[in-house]
């Protein structure tokens, strides 16, 4: 009776210490994730921005933009000349936007199977329906530029489209891979007015059974001529096209359980296939053998070379630190935007889940010259990771438009912020 005891009392004392141990290197990483928002973002906002906006003193050169003072201590931060609130509240995992030709936002809500039809007037939201429900794992929207009734939706595994405001069934176009790992699937058209996919690997790192998987792929309006457009990319989970070059951008995610400083996040410019060599080749960004700027991932390929077998590969434009997160992504256009803003690109980080220390939670400005050349990075929004380690939300999508406007979903808070660029000019008299 006393050995059992004694054994009991051992594997009592090591569920004890397994917890703790977990509890002090594991929970602090994942804390932001796995609890509530600590404050609720909305009554932060529209706290601070019921105070009286500095007054700007006589004669001030340059212009002084009118702000309400942040006094909450843990609400966003943005640059002088910008302006944040709540343009719509209650849209539990609120991710991808998408305006219709009336001016009304579409957002998918991927983690109940929705897509929400918000109703816009005097640039508020005064309507809020759910349009389509019971939905696998939507995400990805898009709106035809030639019919702007036409949205294109993505589930998980399959692309369909329908005319809004009608009483149409939906279109299956498409069938997508489903099943373990990435299951977002992200939607646009391009420049050549071809619908693009971005699809996500089914694992963390391995070498993928079905060769859909951890590409971006193109397509015709009707689903047709469906072809490879990039390979290698583990989770390329958002694409924009640069306003100056045409070009596509896409944010990805690297691998996890290399530590809290590698592999990189990345942006990458997805140039497409090239015909220089007399074939049709297709860009390869590395994964799952290559991460960043070229480097081998020794610790999962083991594989003896005579050379960096990464050489060949495509490598990121631009390195993001670890586990950032990287999702929505967006160009700032000239019309309504400060001239120092002009083409440079805004990113949402999403935020760690398993670095010791949490990362991200905010939008970052990364500056760009006219041809796309990166100079460094600045914040654009912080705040949405407390002092405390506690996220009081997640930033998404990325949704930019002209005339200084541009809006914000979030996943976590259930939230879409509308953040404007205005300035106020005191002059002398």
């Amino acid at each position: 009776m006393a050995k059992k005891l004694r054994i009991l009392f051992i594997a009592i004392v090591a569920l004890v210490g397994a917890g703790f141990y977990a509890y002090r290197n594991y929970y602090p990483a994942i804390r932001p994730v796995i609890n509530p928002p600590p404050e609720d973002i909305v009554k932060l906002i529209e706290e601070g921005n019921k105070f009286p906006a500095e007054v700007p003193k006589e004669g001030e050169i340059p212009p002084k933009l009118q702000i309400p003072a942040n006094t909450t201590g843990m609400s966003l931060k943005l640059p002088q000349g910008f302006s944040i609130s709540i343009f719509a509240k209650d849209l539990p995992g609120a991710r991808v936007m998408a305006f219709d030709s009336f001016g009304n936002m579409w957002v998918s809500q991927t983690s109940r199977g929705i897509i929400s039809l918000l109703e816009v007037k005097d640039g508020k939201t005064i309507v809020q329906n759910d349009i389509f429900t019971g939905l696998r794992k939507p995400h990805g929207l898009a709106f035809d530029p030639q019919s702007p009734t036409m949205l294109y939706y993505a589930e998980e595994d399959k692309i369909s489209r329908v005319v809004v405001y009608s009483d149409g069934e939906p279109e299956k176009i498409a069938d997508l891979p489903s099943g373990d790992g990435h299951f977002t699937r992200t939607l646009g058209f391009g420049p050549d007015g071809r619908l693009y996919v971005s699809i996500g690997s089914s694992c963390n790192i391995c070498n993928e059974s079905d060769s859909r998987r951890a590409k971006i792929f193109s397509m015709n309006k009707d689903g047709s001529d469906f072809k490879e457009f990039a390979r290698g990319l583990r989770n390329a989970v958002f694409f924009a096209w640069n306003l100056v070059d045409g070009r596509m951008w896409a944010t990805e995610m690297g691998r996890d359980w290399l530590g809290d400083n590698i592999p990189p996040d990345e942006i990458n410019i997805i140039g497409g296939p090239s015909t220089s060599s007399g074939q049709n080749s297709v860009p390869n960004f590395g994964w799952p053998i290559c991460y960043g700027k070229n480097i081998h991932d020794t610790d999962f390929d083991k594989n003896i070379y005579i050379r960096n077998p990464c050489e060949d590969m495509a490598g990121s434009h631009i390195d993001i630190p670890a586990h950032s997160a990287p999702l929505g992504l967006g160009f700032i256009p000239k019309e309504g935007w400060p001239e120092e803003y002009w083409y440079d690109l805004l990113v949402a980080y999403h935020g760690s889940w398993n670095r010791s220390a949490p990362t991200g939670y905010q939008v970052v400005r990364l500056k760009l010259d006219a041809q796309g050349n990166f100079s460094g990075f600045e914040d654009f929004i912080t705040g949405w990771l407390t002092p405390k380690g506690e996220a009081l939300g997640r930033p998404v999508d990325i949704l930019i438009q002209p005339g200084g406007k541009m809006y914000i979903s979030d996943d976590k808070a259930g939230v879409i912020y509308k953040i404007i660029y205005r300035i106020q000019t005191v002059r002398k008299l």
